[in-house]
């Protein structure tokens, strides 16, 4: 392994994360393997690794083949890969035999805690308050506080860096109609990111309300279903998509999360961009079709005896708003969207599968903001190497991981495109290539425009021949 010694503190590192989850985790192993070392640090102000905590339900899975993990895409010698993680637990050969290409997320977890316990220069416990550009020293500051075990203020510091990468990640997403009861305590309204240590709770509800079409909600209506009673499940789940849908998991529909398809998104119009990702929905927002298999193997078990078990699963539904009845009760206003029908519904929990959105940059990168360029929308400009546009003097780079949705598409969040992405950033930091990229990654031609949509080492000649009227 090659790595470089964290530097003194009045020393700039080479580079500093800002968050450790899955895709900066990645970024921290494959620059411990730089040739030459990189001098790095990573902040992160929870007290260690977990990765949705609340979603490890037993027996759900990645959604990705275990080669998505931290580093394999892009380097599958790396010592930080998942079958380096199996070796160190002389599981290779049980893994072997189980033959499973989709691997359990509890694992994934474990795997990636595994990653922090080895790597250097993660700093977990830490806050970042601030970034700016220091004109003088041309260098990032960096301020952050050193929290305790409660989480409460232990200590302030700076950090200094000539590059930056920001990974904070996403956030729970709850609708502003359920925001009220979601925020008190005392109601059992939770976000499906809470589901784990909420199970016992919700599960002594009378009547459960699952929200949401994706995975999670999916995932969370199979758990509480097969824990209720057969004939007195007494569960609802709702959507407001016109029906619980599989995902696409075709092999050619799984080429929108590939580096020739990011590079064709990123190179398309703002306008057709946004336009576009709504429409894109089924790709990372459906549900995969054996966990709706085994919902509809589970509802049928339960018919077994003659009638029907006590579960409504209503799709093409919108919540309008919601209250509290009594003292207990939660009363959820419905309107069904193609009937344009209204009604309601009284539940003892709620649980909101309603998805997660990208952690806001500003108050981050207030220090900043007067160099950052905007789009028309007002989100931050990123360019083809994942790096913030900035205006001058700033001289240093500012990479972002999973905040690019809006221009380089759905593959943002994907795991399978966290080890390339990190390649990719730490070969533009570099000026240098420690990790070679392929050429090409898929067999569909996402445009007419070769020359756009082709990375600039790639040779005309690997491209394939079209006609242009």
């Amino acid at each position: 392994m090659t790595g470089t010694p964290a530097p003194e503190p009045d020393q700039p590192h080479d580079l500093v994360g800002i968050g450790i989850g899955p895709c900066n985790l990645s970024l921290a192993a494959l620059a411990h393997g730089v040739p030459g070392g990189l001098a790095t640090a990573f902040y992160e102000r929870r007290r260690a690794f977990s990765w949705h905590p609340g979603l490890l339900i037993e027996g759900t899975t990645l959604q990705v083949p275990f080669l998505a993990d931290l580093v394999t895409l892009a380097d599958p010698a790396s010592p930080w890969s998942f079958l380096s993680y199996l070796r160190s637990r002389d599981r290779l050969f049980p893994f072997y035999f189980a033959e499973r290409f989709h691997i359990q997320r509890a694992e994934y977890d474990a795997y990636c805690r595994w990653a922090c316990d080895s790597l250097p220069g993660l700093h977990f416990g830490h806050q970042v308050d601030a970034v700016r550009w220091n004109t003088e020293r041309n260098l990032f500051e960096v301020d952050f506080t050193q929290l305790d075990a409660d989480g409460e203020a232990e200590a302030l510091g700076r950090a200094y860096s000539r590059h930056l990468v920001l990974g904070v990640g996403t956030e729970p997403y709850v609708p502003g109609p359920l925001r009220p009861l979601a925020d008190a305590p005392a109601v059992p309204v939770i976000h499906s990111s809470d589901y784990l240590a909420n199970r016992e709770r919700l599960l002594a509800a009378g009547h459960i309300t699952v929200i949401g079409s994706g995975q999670s909600g999916a995932e969370v209506f199979l758990d509480l279903l097969r824990a209720r009673p057969t004939g007195v499940e007494k569960i609802h789940w709702l959507a407001r998509t016109e029906a619980f849908a599989p995902m696409e998991y075709s092999k050619l529909g799984l080429e929108h999360f590939t580096p020739d398809y990011t590079r064709y998104f990123h190179a398309l119009p703002e306008q057709t961009r946004d336009a576009l990702l709504p429409r894109q929905w089924q790709l990372h927002k459906g549900i995969d079709a054996g966990t709706l298999a085994a919902i509809h193997d589970e509802l049928y078990r339960r018919t077994l005896n003659g009638s029907w078990p006590d579960a409504v699963l209503t799709p093409g539904v919108t919540v309008r708003t919601a209250g509290r009845v009594a003292t207990s009760k939660i009363e959820l206003h419905l309107e069904h969207c193609q009937q344009g029908t209204r009604s309601r519904l009284a539940t003892d929990a709620v649980v909101l599968a309603t998805g997660y959105r990208e952690r806001p940059l500003d108050r981050l990168l207030a220090g900043l903001d007067p160099c950052l360029r905007r789009d028309a929308s007002g989100r931050p400009r990123i360019d083809d190497r994942f790096r913030l546009i900035l205006d001058p003097p700033v001289s240093g780079s500012v990479y972002v991981q999973n905040a690019e949705h809006h221009t380089h598409g759905v593959g943002a969040p994907d795991l399978g495109l966290a080890a390339w992405r990190s390649a990719s950033i730490l070969n533009s930091l570099t000026g240098t290539e420690p990790y070679p990229l392929p050429q090409r990654t898929a067999f569909t031609s996402f445009g007419l425009n070769r020359e756009q949509a082709r990375p600039a080492h790639m040779p005309a000649s690997l491209l394939p021949l079209v006609e242009h009227s």
